[in-house]
């Protein structure tokens, strides 16, 4: 029994000389569990554009097509990006987020005219509607 304690704890410490066969199963069995542990087990995927280019959709589009309103999500947005009034870093970070998820506007010009914060029940920023010309 004290032998197989003295196992453990070696185990635990790290006590095997380098180049030894102990050391040598320890080494292996970390980079088998490595490359053999499921995805799934680790949730520190970063956010796919899927999740960002679903909390923006097309509320409204003139008779002409030449300006659009979009809802933006708050949440697409960093936490210090949001913002209750329109400033330019918000009016910067919601031109990034079009121009990367929605189809019509990638490779296009397009402007950026009025944000409108709409503001939820507890008084935080809900999402964005943003007119946009094109």
């Amino acid at each position: 029994m004290r032998s197989l304690w003295r196992g453990i704890v070696r185990v635990i410490f790290w006590s095997y000389e380098r180049g030894s066969w102990p050391y040598d199963v320890l080494v292996i069995a970390i980079v088998v569990f490595v490359l053999a542990s499921p995805r799934s087990w680790f949730h520190d995927r970063p956010q796919s554009g899927a999740a960002v280019s679903a909390s923006v959709e097309l509320v409204s589009e003139d008779s002409d097509g030449q300006t659009r309103t979009y809802r933006v999500a708050a949440a697409a947005l960093s936490p210090e990006k949001r913002a209750a009034r329109p400033t330019p870093e918000l009016e910067r970070e919601t031109h990034a987020i079009l121009g990367r998820t929605v189809d019509d506007l990638k490779g296009r010009t397009f402007q950026v005219l009025r944000i409108d914060p709409v503001l939820a029940g507890d008084g935080s920023v809900a999402y964005y509607d943003v007119m946009v010309r094109l």
